[in-house]
C-alpha cells in the first residue's frame, strides 16, 4: 500500500505530496523545498478543524475544557500516532545525517509531516478534503480527550470535599482488568483512610478512576440528603 492509499486521498498535484514529505535536512542537501511552510499552515488548519468539530459535537464542554481537549488532540504525541498508522517513516525524506540518527522515525519529524500533509491536501483538494483527513484520523482521539477532560475535576472536587475538615488519605487502586489488549476494561476503587467509598469502570485506568470519584461524590450527596431528611 502506498501513502495515498493509506491516507485515502489521491493528489492531483504530486509535487505537493513530495513537498509535504520532505524534511528540512533533505531539502538543504538537495536544494529543494522543505515541508516547513506547509507544516506552518497545516498547524492552523488542524487547530481550526478540531476546534470546530469539538464545538459542534461536545456542546456540554465549557471553553476551558474545549481548550484542554484540543491541546491533547493536536499535540506531538497524538500526531505521531497518526504518522505511525500510515507508515510515514517509510516515505519521509530526511538528510544523510538525520537518517544516520534514525531521523525518519523521530516523533517530532513525523508529527510535523502530518501537519504538512494536512496543508498539502488543503491546497490540492480544498478545506473539505483536509477536514475529512483530520476527522478520519483524529476523531477517536477527540472522543478520548473530551471524555477524559473532566477526570481532574471529579477527583479534585472529591478531594476538596473530603478534606473540608482536615487532611485525609485518599487512595485510588486498579482492582480488576479484563478484555483483549486492544479493548481493555478497568475497574478502579477509591478509598479514604482505608474505607472504600466507590468503584468505577472505564476503558482506561484514568477513566475508571474518574468514574470511581464521580460515584463517590454521588454517594456522599445521597448520604447528605438522607441525613437532612
Amino acid at each position: 500500500m502506498n501513502i495515498e492509499e493509506s491516507i485515502n486521498y489521491t493528489f492531483k498535484n504530486k509535487n505537493l505530496l513530495e513537498e509535504a514529505m520532505t524534511h528540512t535536512s533533505y531539502a538543504n542537501e538537495m536544494g529543494t523545498k522543505s515541508n516547513e511552510k506547509l507544516e506552518f499552515l497545516g498547524d492552523s488548519i488542524l487547530e481550526f478543524v478540531s476546534s470546530e468539530y469539538m464545538f459542534k459535537h461536545f456542546p456540554k464542554l465549557n471553553e476551558g475544557e474545549l481548550t484542554k481537549s484540543r491541546a491533547t488532540v493536536v499535540c506531538e504525541a497524538s500526531l505521531y500516532e497518526v504518522a505511525k498508522r500510515h507508515n510515514f517513516s517509510e516515505y519521509i525524506k530526511v538528510g544523510h545525517s538525520e537518517r544516520a540518527n534514525n531521523g525518519n522515525n523521530k516523533p517530532a519529524i513525523l508529527a510535523d509531516s502530518v501537519e504538512a500533509i494536512i496543508a498539502a491536501i488543503y491546497f490540492d483538494g480544498g478545506l473539505e478534503e483536509a477536514k475529512k483527513f483530520i476527522i478520519d484520523n483524529l476523531k477517536d482521539a477527540m472522543e478520548v480527550a473530551t471524555v477524559n477532560v473532566g477526570e481532574k475535576d471529579y477527583k479534585t472536587v472529591l478531594q476538596e470535599k473530603l478534606q473540608e475538615n482536615g487532611d485525609v488519605n485518599i487512595r485510588y487502586e486498579i482492582i480488576d482488568e479484563w478484555g483483549p489488549d486492544h479493548d481493555k476494561n478497568f475497574k478502579a476503587e477509591v478509598s479514604v483512610n482505608d474505607v472504600v467509598l466507590a468503584q468505577g469502570e472505564g476503558k482506561s485506568k484514568k477513566h475508571a478512576e474518574m468514574e470511581a470519584a464521580k460515584i463517590a461524590m454521588e454517594n456522599l450527596e445521597k448520604d447528605k440528603d438522607a441525613d437532612n431528611v
